[in-house]
């Protein structure tokens, strides 16, 4: 495949996450958005490594992953508690973590 077909297809992935984002409101498929939009720059990243020959990207890809994991978790646990107490996983319910 060519690179622009790479960079084409990441668009398109992060296209979609950030209407997502914009669009929903429920914060588990908020999450969703934001890791299709994190795995999109992970695949520009190791787009341009290839096609440059060396591992940076790849490097940083790496790190991507590792912080979009440590988000889930603590996203995870928020929304567990936010679904406790308000008994919905709307992001409007949680204005409680304002004060």
């Amino acid at each position: 495949m060519n690179i622009s077909n790479y960079l084409v297809l990441a668009a398109i992935l992060f296209t979609i996450g950030a209407v997502g984002v914009l669009v929903r409101r429920n914060a588990i498929v908020v999450f969703m958005c934001v890791e299709l939009m994190l795995n999109s720059v992970n695949l520009t990243l190791v787009t341009f490594a290839r096609t440059t020959g060396t591992v940076d990207g790849q490097v940083i890809a790496f790190f991507v992953m590792v912080v979009a994991a440590a988000e889930v978790v603590v996203g995870l646990a928020i929304i567990m508690g936010v679904y406790r107490t308000r008994r919905s996983a709307s992001v409007d319910d949680v204005n409680l973590l304002k004060y």
